[in-house]
């Protein structure tokens, strides 16, 4: 399960770029509140606590509880905006999240026994399809990544959705095909030898062959 946390904001009195450029000069980062058929909440949070949070890792997939005022809100941050020059956190939007809420996440896939797999220990290459899949998962139960189990797997074989032990309660949005996350592709190598050898297994085409001149008695 993914570890929750708490962060302290307070309410933002007034809204728009001048005002989210205000509070950005006093080291915070402007925020908004939504969903649960709520008025949005404009906020301002700690950069620094802030931006701790987005670089620890699975900061878009964990639940958390922002204490605004001293009214605690469960929410899951939705979306960010950075500077696009220097990298800085702009703006976060954080949807509320309310007991029994399904969510739509993207979650990392995690690979597991790749030194059991043959097609790897071989040389095979491990061609990742997709590095994270969209789910519906609770809001309680948010696992930090789907595992997929690589043992036994040879060059060519393939991994999709329904070889993953999906933890209860998370479905995947895509639900009319078993798609691929991952296959065994074998080594450069291998596939330029095999190119050379049907090649070489090719007979060259000689010109003419096969369209004698017939001769006439005259």
């Amino acid at each position: 399960m993914s570890h929750t946390y708490e962060l302290t904001a307070e309410v933002r009195e007034r809204s728009g770029k001048g005002a989210a450029r205000a509070v950005r000069r006093e080291g915070k980062v402007p925020a908004v509140i939504y969903g649960d058929k709520k008025p949005a909440t404009p906020i301002a949070l700690n950069y620094k606590e802030l931006n701790l949070k987005l670089h620890a890792g699975g900061f878009l997939t964990t639940v958390a509880t922002i204490n605004v005022d001293g009214d605690k809100v469960r929410v899951i941050p939705k979306d960010y905006q950075l500077d696009p020059v220097r990298g800085f956190l702009m703006h976060v939007d954080f949807l509320r999240v309310s007991r029994g809420t399904t969510l739509t996440l993207e979650l990392p896939v995690h690979f597991i026994n790749e030194e059991e797999a043959p097609g790897l220990t071989r040389g095979g290459v491990l061609n990742v399809v997709r590095h994270t899949v969209e789910v519906h998962v609770p809001a309680d139960q948010i696992p930090e990544n789907l595992v997929a189990d690589l043992a036994g797997l040879e060059i060519g074989d393939s991994v999709h959705i329904s070889n993953i032990a999906l933890p209860e309660g998370v479905t995947p949005t895509i639900t009319d095909r078993d798609f691929t996350v991952a296959t065994i592709a074998a080594p450069a190598s291998l596939v330029s030898e095999e190119s050379e050898e049907e090649a070489e297994g090719e007979e060259p085409e000689v010109e003419g062959e096969g369209d004698e001149e017939e001769e006439t008695e005259e």
